[in-house]
């Protein structure tokens, strides 16, 4: 399993996750909390580990969108 998620990509699915998890067990009530619940934690789980299935699926890779590509870093000495 590769990282497919860049750090963006991660965070957001964490900060969603851990909202959907929170709001599905501990506000909404019954079946529909559960659902909400559990569906929450796709994105947590998909942004701790960086790895996205339906990303490999679909040949996407978030993990270097923000770096420019091609182009070489100015050295510094």
């Amino acid at each position: 399993m590769r990282t497919n998620e860049g750090l963006i990509d991660r965070a957001v699915r964490v900060v969603l996750g851990v909202a959907l998890v929170v709001i599905g067990f501990g506000v909404v009530q019954g079946v529909a909390g559960i659902v909400v619940g559990v569906v929450g934690l796709v994105p947590l789980l998909t942004g701790l580990t960086g790895y996205c299935p339906l990303y490999a699926l679909f040949g996407v890779n978030t993990l270097h969108a923000g770096r420019r590509s091609g182009r070489s870093q100015p050295h510094t000495p």
